[in-house]
């Protein structure tokens, strides 16, 4: 009797023991490849931040990252799909303004609620525009610019890559705090906006720097400002526009990490830390630079979601005033 109960106890033990083994291999994230959605093109500005911090991941954990581009609808496609994922911390989404902070307020039925049907990770990287005039404007700075377009009131056109882009918002958000009249003429992408604001078919445009700096720099465009809170590195000789006229402005598109709703509060911990890790590494902070953004300062997904939520609030305002929809 008492050698079946001794062998009980260890059989007990043993089984504790081997439970403890399994729950722990099971929250140890992650344990195999994990799968990052997209929601815009191979290519683009998005996806090549994605690329540069999910290989930093990578390296330091061991496991590989699949990215997975699934474009389309302004990046609501692909966030979609990545709510749908199963919450295991094995399919995230690698979001922007665009999908959580500005999409939303532009469809009369949005696919998803980008606060319940998703868990807020990561705040990734931001990246600042540049404020860019046709050679032809008799304006040096963002005061001359205000000046100018107060004394030609509809005048003025500005382009965008498209209704309620984040091109679109930025300038509309510039116009109305500056009081400014002027006419805003879409395109399909910046690339033909810069090919008219070079000939002067149009005269204002709020860009990527990276796109934007070399037309800059032979002399076909005028740079006027950045739209970050600080200057950029990769153009230190402009002010933020802040700093050159309109005190408060700011504009950046924030690159962030979601997962689908109900990720459990462990997994998203260790994956908010594998991912702040890889954003202090000197490599990632140099290549995110050459693209025109910056490592977001490491923070919780409290303080990611709390940033995301006062962004979102911003240009719902703006679209909702502006009467802003999308074609």
């Amino acid at each position: 009797m008492r050698l079946s109960r001794k062998l009980f106890l260890r059989s007990l033990a043993g089984a504790g023991l081997a439970t403890f083994a399994l729950l722990s291999q099971a929250q140890a994230w992650p344990a195999k490849p994990v799968r990052l959605v997209v929601p815009f093109p191979a290519g683009g500005a998005t996806d090549t931040v994605a690329r540069v911090v999910a290989q930093q991941v990578a390296t330091e954990t061991g496991q590989q990252f699949i990215v997975d581009n699934k474009a389309g609808a302004g990046g609501t496609l692909g966030a979609t799909e990545g709510m749908r994922a199963a919450a295991d911390g094995y399919t995230l989404v690698f979001t922007t303004s665009s999908t959580h902070a500005i999409s939303p307020h532009l469809m009369a039925k949005a696919p998803y609620d980008p606060v319940k049907d998703f868990t807020p990770i990561a705040h990734v990287a931001d990246a600042a525009s540049v404020l860019l005039v046709t050679p032809g404007l008799p304006v040096k700075n963002v005061a001359e610019l205000i000046s100018y377009a107060k004394a030609h009131p509809g005048e003025l056109n500005y382009a965008s890559s498209g209704n309620g882009t984040i091109v679109h918002l930025t300038t509309e958000a510039f116009r109305s705090q500056a009081g400014l009249q002027m006419l805003h003429v879409p395109y399909k992408g910046t690339g033909p906006a810069l090919t008219d604001l070079a000939a002067g078919n149009v005269q204002v445009l709020f860009d990527s720097i990276p796109t934007g700096l070399p037309h800059v720099r032979s002399g076909r465009l005028k740079a006027l400002a950045v739209t970050g809170g600080q200057r950029s590195p990769l153009m230190p000789e402009l002010p933020t526009v802040a700093e050159a006229g309109l005190p408060g402005f700011t504009s950046v598109t924030w690159f962030g990490l979601y997962g689908p709703a109900r990720l459990p509060a462990d997994v998203v911990r260790q994956i908010n830390a594998a991912f702040n890790k890889a954003l202090r590494a000197p490599e990632v902070g140099a290549k995110l630079a050459q693209l025109g953004a910056e490592p977001a300062a490491p923070q919780s997904p409290e303080a990611f979601a709390a940033m995301v939520a006062k962004d979102s609030q911003r240009w719902g305002q703006l679209i909702r005033e502006r009467k802003i929809t999308i074609d």
